[in-house]
């Protein structure tokens, strides 16, 4: 092999590991990326509820779903409700588990249209901590949110009417002590309160 030859397989090499990288880090650069800007309807998260609320309402849609093979059943409690912008709202979703095994689940969400996830503030939500449920054991789950006032500064946003906020649950592994209890036929011990 010439010197050349070297030259262009390192540099093919340096490609193909610069390539891999970049691959291994986009995906949580979308993720922050979406956090930070609202983008994919990636919703923002708060403390609290802002003081200023607005006489303008906006409804708010609840849509719940489960990826392919998740036994549970999962909907809203309520399918929609108007609240005024600014103002804490307070919806529940309902999960069960018909199944005779321990089954854990973790939801991921979004929130339509993008441009609303920007100013759609979760305060509490079970979606940030794994759920899981024990044999034909049935939970109400809350989420506190609010639309932030802000949304009225926004040329697109302030056209929004209706935002639809919604969850998917996915199966995920149980803890390890929880996984080797359930096998022993034991009741797994409760996961952490959803906030």
């Amino acid at each position: 092999m010439t010197a050349r030859q070297n030259r262009t397989a390192l540099k093919l090499v340096g490609v193909v590991v610069t390539m891999g990288a970049l691959s291994f880090a986009a995906v949580p650069f979308y993720d922050w990326f979406c956090r930070v800007t609202g983008y994919g309807g990636t919703v923002s998260v708060a403390a609290q509820a802002p003081d200023t609320v607005l006489d303008r309402t906006i409804k708010i849609r609840f849509d719940a779903s489960l990826e392919a093979g998740m036994p549970w059943k999962f909907t809203p409690t309520q399918r929609e409700m108007d609240i005024r912008i600014g103002e804490n709202g307070l919806a529940f979703y309902e999960a069960y588990n018909p199944t005779d095994r321990v089954i854990a689940g973790t939801a991921s969400y979004n929130v339509a249209p993008d441009v609303a996830g920007y100013y759609f503030t979760k305060i509490h939500c079970f979606c940030f901590e794994q759920q899981v449920l024990q044999p034909g054991e049935r939970v109400s789950m809350p989420v506190s949110f609010y639309v932030d006032p802000s949304i009225m500064d926004d040329i697109d946003g302030r056209e929004v009417e209706a935002i639809t906020l919604s969850y998917t649950f996915h199966v995920t592994d149980l803890p390890k002590e929880q996984a080797a209890l359930a096998e022993q036929g034991g009741a797994a011990p409760a996961a952490p309160a959803a906030n």
